[in-house]
């Protein structure tokens, strides 16, 4: 499909950026004191903390850190762990330390491959290294374009090694990330798909008109909305020292930022939020999950004035 024929067809699902505050009457919502808040995931049955744990959080961490993060978040509730192969070591990090848990987590992986057997061999590869028999969700990893999803789709293609391994019981929903609209409708529109994996951040959503049409569609289909990149302001400035590891753009650092971002992205249906990979971050962001209260009307102005004011990290449509 023609960029400008997709752009001009998905023109009239595409709500205005008034959609929000949504309600969050259609999810679930469970939260027992101390513990962070558990959501309902689409149709899937399931519950899920609405913080995540990224996979990059143990990426080169040694054996005892990995532990340690991973016990530290089960303290706080979390029960949901999401890993790729395209994250270092963070697999053959995260399988030794969860392994106690596994039974009680949702554990997600992903693939960036596109054909049948490449999908295969790493799926193989990270039930190993994650010393399990399954995967709760298996994602097909960063579709950012219309050639992805016709690869994946195709005869030979990714989709039959998710439908052929749920039928082994080697997955039990099926899921996609991406970073783009363009592909994320089509994608929707291909597949009844269990999840999305998504950004929904207060900058691209105000600044770039990113998100709000790809909630939108993904609630009408009643799926699990999980959400990235709650807690970027925005691409690193030309010139800027990077100086948080595991970050490739500028995020949110102080607590009142990282609690904004955080609230503005649960206010919205989705179930659970994965903040950025660091682990001082990631602490921190467990820390303000577990105090989580949806914005106000006034304070989605105030949000919105500052999302508005930002440089976001993605636009729809593309540049």
């Amino acid at each position: 499909m023609e960029r400008r024929n997709f752009i001009k067809s998905t023109a009239v699902a595409s709500p205005i950026l008034g959609y929000f505050p949504a309600s969050l009457a259609g999810i679930i919502r469970d939260k027992k004191p101390g513990k962070l808040e558990k959501r309902s995931l689409g149709k899937t049955g399931e519950k899920l903390s609405i913080l995540g744990f990224g996979g990059i959080v143990v990426m080169d961490a040694t054996p005892a850190q990995a532990s340690a993060r991973v016990s530290e978040a089960i303290d706080y509730g979390v029960n949901y762990f999401d890993v790729a192969p395209t994250y270092g070591d963070a697999e053959i990090k995260l399988g030794p330390a969860l392994e106690p848990y596994r039974k009680n987590v949702f554990l997600a992986c992903k693939t960036t491959e596109r054909k049948r057997e490449g999908a295969r061999k790493e799926l193989e590869q990270s039930l190993k290294r994650l010393r399990t028999d399954h995967f709760d969700l298996y994602q097909l990893h960063a579709v950012n374009t219309l050639e992805d999803v016709d690869t994946v789709f195709a005869k030979g293609g990714a989709m039959e090694t998710f439908l052929a391994a749920r039928d082994e019981g080697k997955i039990r929903f099926i899921g996609f990330s991406s970073h783009t609209v363009e592909a994320a409708m089509v994608m929707m529109d291909r597949f009844d798909f269990d999840t999305l994996l998504f950004p929904v951040n207060f900058a691209t959503w105000y600044a770039g008109n990113f998100g709000p049409q790809v909630l939108a569609k993904a609630k009408e289909k009643e799926m699990g909305i999980l959400a990235l990149k709650s807690m970027a302001r925005r691409p690193w400035p030309k010139g800027a020292k990077r100086n948080i590891p595991k970050a490739w753009y500028e995020p949110l650092d102080t607590p009142d930022e990282m609690k904004m971002g955080m609230r503005f992205t649960l206010s919205h249906p989705v179930t659970a939020a994965i903040p950025p990979g660091n682990e001082d971050l990631f602490k921190m962001a467990l820390g303000l999950a577990a105090r989580f209260i949806p914005l106000t009307s006034e304070e989605v102005e105030e949000v919105k004035k500052k999302g508005m004011a930002e440089t976001p990290i993605f636009r729809y449509p593309m540049s």
